[in-house]
């Protein structure tokens, strides 16, 4: 059987001119190829959009994550080669992949078999040079927080103080907590620091939410890099650092346009995660793909319950956004999991763990079409050792619900093996929609916090330590209390231990920590043991990437 890099690699690509002239209608002067099948979308043309009437916008989210995983965005890729097999003027908009995961554990996200964005080693690499760009901004502002330091430090910053943290786009867990400046006075004062990856940097939430570049560089402008002696905020802006990064993200800030294997557009812009970030592709990209299509397929990172709800609390709340229908992908074997099956042999029915681990599904279909008021369909990725028992046990469980289940093979089969759920998500577009926000803006940091813990995931209290909810009374009383809140806790369960699979109620989540993104305009509450800079498994994904006579091996 192929790999998903051997049939990316025999893929016919078109120019990506071509694509965007024949399926979107873009003029090449409006594109800045990045060689042959990569351009940038330039944001004049953009502009020129903005009276145009928006598409219908899908969101395509999935149940807990596993390892035997779930092919959520295969099955967005799919989706929208599917919508238009069956007529549909349809374009994809998807995150980038970060390095870090690509050579950790997790591995790619340009999707799989015969759904997938091509060309597929360059997106999941370095593909346009985005988040170098994202790095070289945060970084640059914390070379100007040091130098202003040793250079007098006229703002007062209190060196204890200093919030800001350096990024690398790679896993490196010894990178976490560090000392700087060491080395003697021509080398600045020593302090503590520490680095987060790049998708973890408030500049990448800022980059995903900014609406234009003046939007960017007043973003930018607003993040709090720390505080001084008497607890006052020192900004981006009083560094004067604003105008050079705007100039860093310039190019960045225009969409990627790829392709599909069936030759389909697909925007690929921006990569936060959904466990420490808000898990979105940019808005710029989402709302230019509404511009030019008649449906627009994105995804959330992980559950519906940290990307969804990060998606409908973060990414709509802020930029206007409304999705028309959800699919919601989940496979028997990661459900059986979730009952607690073994993983050797997952692929053995076994109606009993099923049963156990269905639980975790209806969880993410109640939280997205009652939380989030959102019409919804369940995917079932089809894998030949399902059995009919273990699909009609799912179908009836879901039919209590009021929602259907499709089953869909466009791994092995391209668009047309998705073409039934594309039907079914045409027809859900035009149903009522109920759709709403978990909280509201006025409703107070701590309120909203417990409403996502206690209506999202089934918790029964929230707790935290007393500096912590000083901290979040703090920002309450310094004018932050109407930002959404991004909750950074462990993907794996609803609650904050990764280890309770299905779908735990009564437990509680404990707030470690609290940042504030005033840039990004939404405050962060770091849940559990979850970290913004990841470590290297026993065994990396790099250990199976290789260059073999010109062509890259090992990326999937």
């Amino acid at each position: 059987m192929p790999t998903d890099i051997d049939i990316a690699q025999q893929a016919r690509m078109q120019p990506i001119s071509q694509v965007a002239h024949d399926k979107l209608g873009i003029p090449h002067a409006c594109l800045q190829p990045y060689g042959h099948y990569k351009a940038k979308v330039s944001l004049d043309y953009i502009d020129s959009l903005k009276n145009r009437p928006d598409g219908k916008l899908i969101l395509v989210t999935a149940i807990s994550p596993t390892p035997p995983g779930e092919g959520k965005t295969t099955t967005t890729v799919g989706l929208g080669d599917a919508l238009n097999h069956i007529g549909k003027k349809a374009i994809i908009a998807l995150r980038e992949p970060s390095l870090g995961p690509v050579f950790g554990v997790k591995g790619g996200a340009a999707g799989g078999g015969y759904a997938q964005v091509v060309p597929m080693e360059d997106i999941n690499l370095h593909f346009t040079g985005d988040f170098n760009a994202i790095g070289l901004a945060n970084n640059l502002l914390s070379a100007l927080i040091d130098n202003h330091i040793h250079h007098g430090n006229e703002l007062g910053i209190d060196l204890r103080r200093i919030t800001w943290k350096r990024v690398m786009d790679m896993n490196d867990r010894a990178l976490r907590d560090i000392t700087v400046s060491l080395g003697g006075p021509g080398n600045g004062y020593p302090r503590q620091d520490g680095f987060d990856i790049v998708v973890a940097s408030e500049v990448m939430a800022i980059f995903c939410l900014a609406t234009s570049l003046d939007d960017l560089k007043e973003r930018l402008g607003n993040i709090v890099i720390g505080y001084t002696r008497d607890l006052k905020p020192v900004t981006a802006r009083q560094l004067n650092a604003q105008g050079a990064m705007t100039v860093l993200l310039k190019d960045a800030l225009m969409p990627n346009l790829v392709q599909t294997l069936e030759n389909n557009p697909a925007f690929i812009h921006g990569g936060p995660f959904a466990n420490i970030a808000h898990g979105c592709n940019s808005v710029i990209a989402t709302r230019s793909a509404l511009k030019l299509a008649d449906y627009v397929v994105t995804e959330a990172g992980f559950g519906a319950d940290l990307g969804a709800e990060k998606f409908v609390d973060i990414k709509c709340r802020k930029s206007g956004l409304r999705p028309s229908a959800a699919a919601i992908v989940a496979t028997v074997r990661a459900l059986k999991y979730h009952g607690g099956q073994d993983l050797k042999d997952i692929t053995q029915e076994n109606l009993a763990t099923l049963e156990q681990g269905i639980v975790n599904l209806e969880r993410h279909v109640q939280n997205v079409s009652q939380v989030y008021g959102i019409p919804c369909v369940v995917s079932i990725n089809r894998f030949n050792t399902d059995t009919d028992a273990e699909i009609e046990f799912i179908k009836t469980r879901m039919k209590k619900l009021g929602v259907a289940v499709v089953l869909a093979t466009h791994w092995g089969e391209g668009g047309k093996g998705a073409a039934e759920l594309a039907r079914v998500v045409v027809d859900l577009c035009e149903q009522p929609n109920k759709f709403s926000f978990v909280y509201e803006d006025s409703d107070t940091l701590w309120d909203k916090i417990n409403k996502i813990a206690k209506r999202v995931y089934r918790a029964s209290e929230v707790t935290a330590e007393g500096k912590v909810r000083e901290q979040i009374r703090q920002l309450q009383d310094s004018g932050y209390g109407h930002y959404p809140v991004c909750v950074a806790k462990t993907q794996y369960s609803f609650s904050i231990d990764p280890k309770l699979r299905g779908a735990p109620e009564a437990h509680t989540i404990n707030i470690r920590e609290v940042r504030l993104a005033a840039g990004a305009e939404f405050i962060v509450m770091i849940c559990g043991d979850i970290m913004t800079m990841p470590g290297l498994p026993k065994v990396p994904s790099s250990a199976r990437i290789d260059l073999v006579d010109g062509k890259v091996q090992g990326l999937f």
